[in-house]
């Protein structure tokens, strides 16, 4: 194949790329959007293999057989609720390619075409010191999320003195040292820089909460982009650039429009994140305030007594694998005359999208599914809030308490509803580590138990 066709290949490959993430942005057109983005990913590795320059067909065909096995076992047996650690986990593959891809290019610069050895272009070395950078930041930056995500690193940030200081000075150190690269063309620099770049990676997300996870999975997402965008340059590959460039500008989009959600700026997310000033123990708050506990059976009077019930999915409904039994409830409602909607927090559970996400494999119609600000202004006409597995979307003291660490994050008003039903397997803090006022006031009633278990209880009762 020629390099000419081959480059209008590239562009039908991008133009598919560019569908794909149109039609990602919505559950409803998501798999048309994921068929786009796969039919392009094809379309690119066969005209890459295509391609006269390409030598050892066998090994690159190798590669993708182990790798797609390993990709297709993963996919069958991933749960949903893991998804966002999958996907912390994979971008870190990126971050990593890159890194392996640069110093491939750095040490054998005539298989790339940007020159021998000790005579590489110097705009080739910039090019190549800046992907290898964000690379090895997301390779590192990645692996903590993940290991904050999957539980293996406390999600409560870890801080010390002086530390915002030092990372400071590792930025300035790196943004020289890649000067100095672009000079001299030391291999020995090349590494220093892998080295700072990784080292900055676990340094910028160590401190940041678990509150942010979110946040930080659509920015490290951002990062991979650009890592891959930089080593576009390197490769002379304008679909690697392009892609690169959707994917870190998509990323940053989406990282910008999080942090509007949680009214927070991205870089007191990068500097610092929240949730270190008190620890999520999971134990009961130690005070004299006393909550309402209730059962399945009263859950349900209230349900079927109500006009109009607004449900609020968070984490726990995740973990729990509830979104079936809680479609399932919400069924019973309707068909008894219940006006029955879904309240979606722009960052309820660990990544964007994660509950309309669940929802839609629950066969949940997507026209009763509603964002924070299509359905907030409703819960004071609400009867009944079934606030299932969130906590911190739903805390108030993000409106009223100044000295809480989430203070001026938008959430949902469920406290203005009726009755509100708080299902939570116990009285503890939610993921940020804050305490939440909610449980203890008159309109609320406390269900504690597993949100699978109970929403099971409560279709009992109701049947």
């Amino acid at each position: 194949m020629s390099v000419t066709v081959a480059s209008l290949v590239y562009l039908v490959s991008s133009v598919f790329f560019i569908m794909a993430l149109r039609g990602l942005s919505h559950p409803q057109t998501a798999k048309r959007g994921l068929n786009f983005g796969i039919a392009g990913m094809a379309l690119t590795i066969i005209t890459t293999m295509a391609l006269p320059g390409i030598l050892s067909l066998n090994a690159i065909i190798l590669g993708i057989l182990i790798g797609g096995t390993i990709g297709t076992v993963i996919a069958k047996k991933i749960e949903m609720t893991a998804l966002p650690q999958l996907v912390a986990a994979f971008h870190s593959l990126v971050g990593l390619a890159a890194v392996f891809v640069a110093a491939a290019a750095f040490y054998s610069p005539e298989a790339y075409g940007i020159g021998i050895s000790g005579q590489i272009h110097p705009g080739s070395l910039f090019e190549m010191s800046l992907g290898v950078a964000i690379g090895a930041v997301t390779f590192t930056g990645s692996i903590v999320a993940f290991g904050k995500l999957q539980g293996m690193i406390s999600g409560k940030p870890v801080s010390f003195t002086n530390q915002h200081l030092l990372n400071a000075a590792l930025g300035l150190l790196l943004i020289s040292m890649i000067l100095v690269l672009c000079m001299t063309e030391s291999a020995f620099i090349f590494w220093i820089i892998v080295l700072i770049a990784l080292a900055l990676g676990i340094l910028m997300i160590i401190p940041i909460g678990g509150a942010d996870m979110p946040v930080i999975v659509s920015m490290l997402n951002s990062y991979s982009g650009w890592a891959a965008a930089g080593i576009g340059f390197t490769l002379q590959n304008n679909l690697l650039i392009v892609v690169g460039a959707l994917v870190g500008s998509s990323g940053a989009i989406l990282s910008y429009i999080m942090c509007k959600g949680m009214n927070r700026s991205f870089l007191n997310v990068i500097l610092g994140g929240f949730g270190g000033e008190q620890a999520a123990t999971g134990q009961a708050v130690d005070d004299d305030r006393q909550a309402r506990l209730g059962s399945a059976d009263d859950a349900a009077f209230i349900l079927q007594n109500a006009s109009s019930v607004v449900i609020v999915p968070g984490y726990g409904m995740a973990v729990a694998q509830a979104q079936h039994a809680l479609r399932e409830m919400g069924d019973i409602l309707k068909a008894e005359g219940i006006k029955v909607r879904y309240a979606i927090h722009p960052v309820a559970g660990r990544m964007p999208g994660h509950m309309n996400v669940l929802l839609a494999e629950a066969n949940v119609p997507y026209e009763d599914v509603l964002e924070l600000d299509e359905i907030n202004r409703d819960f004071s006409q609400t009867d009944v809030a079934f606030v299932i597995g969130a906590n911190d979307i739903t805390n108030p003291s993000a409106k009223n308490d100044p000295s809480s660490p989430i203070y001026g994050m938008p959430v949902l008003d469920v406290e203005k509803a009726g009755t509100v039903l708080f299902v939570k397997r116990s009285m503890g803090s939610g993921y940020a580590g804050i305490d939440n006022p909610l449980f203890f006031a008159d309109n609320t009633m406390m269900l504690l138990d597993d949100a699978k278990a109970m929403c099971e209880g409560i279709i009992r009762a109701m049947e």
